[in-house]
C-alpha cells in the first residue's frame, strides 16, 4: 500500500506536478471562496476561457504563453467593464457576450495554424506533469499575491459579499474592491493555465471552496477547508492518474468535484442519523415522522 502512494512521487516530474498542484490549490481557494460566496463563478469559467486568444496568438507568433495570457484576461475583464458601464445591460450579459467572443476568437487562431487539435488541448487541459522551474516560480509569485491581496482586501471583500450599498457607505470603494477581485481570478487563471489549463482551472476555483462551504461558515474556516480539500484532491487525482494512465489535469478537476458530492452526501447522511436520535430524546411525533 505504501508503494503506491509513495512510488510515484519517487519521479521529479511528479514532485513538480505535485508542487505546482499545491500551489494552485492555495492562488484558487483564497481567491475562489470570494467567487463561490459572491456567486460570481460564471465571470471565473469566463476568464478562464477568456485568455485562449491571447494565448493562442502567443503560441502562433512563438512569443511568451504567459504574457499572452495576461493581454487575453486584461481585454476580457475591460471588455466587461465597458460593457456592464456604458450600456443598460447586466454585467451577467456583458460576461457572456466576451465569454463567447473570446473563446470563438481563440479556437478561430488555433484553428488557422493548422494542428488544430493538439495545440488546443495542451491549452485547455494542460499538462501538470511537464511543468519546470520556470512555472513553478511563477506560480510561487502569484500564490504570494493571492494571499497579501486575501488579507488586505479581506474588509472590503467582505462588505461587497454581503451588501455593495453598505460597502460604498463603509467607504469601502466597491467598485474597486469587485475590480481586484476580478484581477485576482485573472491572476490564478494566467498563473496555471500550464499546470491545469484554462478549462480546467475553472474547477480549482469552485469546486474545494464549494466543498469547504458545505462545512464551514466563518469565510478564513472556509478558505483553510478549501486548501485542504483542494489538496487532497491534487494529491489522490496524481495518484489516480498515473495508475491508471489518465490525463493528469482532468482526473485532479474530476476528483475535486467528486470530492464536492461525497461531502454532500456524507453532510446528509449524518444529519440524517441524528435526526432520528434527536426525535427519541423530545419525544415530539413530529420529529419522529
Amino acid at each position: 500500500m505504501a508503494e503506491l502512494l509513495l512510488e510515484p512521487f519517487t519521479y521529479g516530474f511528479m514532485r513538480n506536478a505535485l508542487a505546482a498542484g499545491l500551489l494552485t490549490v492555495v492562488a484558487s481557494s483564497l481567491v475562489g471562496t470570494w467567487v463561490v460566496l459572491r456567486g460570481l463563478a460564471f465571470i471565473g469559467d469566463a476568464l478562464a476561457h477568456g485568455v485562449l486568444p491571447g494565448i493562442a496568438l502567443a503560441y502562433l507568433l512563438g512569443g511568451d504563453l504567459l504574457l499572452g495570457a495576461a493581454l487575453g484576461a486584461a481585454v476580457m475583464v475591460g471588455g466587461v467593464s465597458v460593457v456592464s458601464t456604458r450600456s443598460r445591460l447586466g454585467e451577467d450579459t456583458a460576461i457572456g457576450l466576451l465569454f463567447v467572443g473570446m473563446l470563438a476568437f481563440g479556437v478561430a487562431i488555433i484553428s488557422a495554424r493548422g494542428a488544430y487539435a493538439g495545440d488546443l488541448t495542451t491549452i485547455l487541459f494542460g499538462d501538470p506533469i511537464g511543468v519546470g522551474r520556470d512555472d513553478l516560480r511563477v506560480l510561487v509569485v502569484a500564490t504570494l499575491i493571492a494571499v497579501v491581496a486575501s488579507v488586505v482586501a479581506y474588509r472590503p471583500f467582505l462588505a461587497l459579499t454581503y451588501d455593495r450599498a453598505k460597502a460604498r457607505t463603509l467607504g469601502l470603494r466597491p467598485q474597486a474592491a469587485h475590480l481586484v477581485m476580478l484581477a485576482l481570478v485573472a491572476l490564478v487563471v494566467v498563473s496555471s493555465f500550464r499546470a491545469v489549463g484554462t478549462l480546467l482551472v475553472f474547477a480549482f476555483l469552485v469546486a474545494p471552496p464549494a466543498t469547504a462551504v458545505l462545512v464551514a461558515r466563518r469565510v478564513p474556516v472556509v478558505m483553510v477547508a478549501s486548501v485542504g480539500f483542494g489538496s487532497l484532491a491534487v494529491v489522490f487525482g496524481l495518484l489516480a492518474s498515473y495508475h491508471l494512465a489518465t490525463a493528469t489535469a482532468a482526473t485532479i478537476a474530476g476528483v475535486s468535484v467528486l470530492g464536492f458530492f461525497i461531502v454532500l452526501l456524507g453532510r446528509d447522511a449524518l444529519a440524517g442519523l441524528r435526526r432520528p436520535r434527536t426525535a427519541r430524546v423530545s419525544g415530539s411525533p413530529r420529529s419522529v415522522r
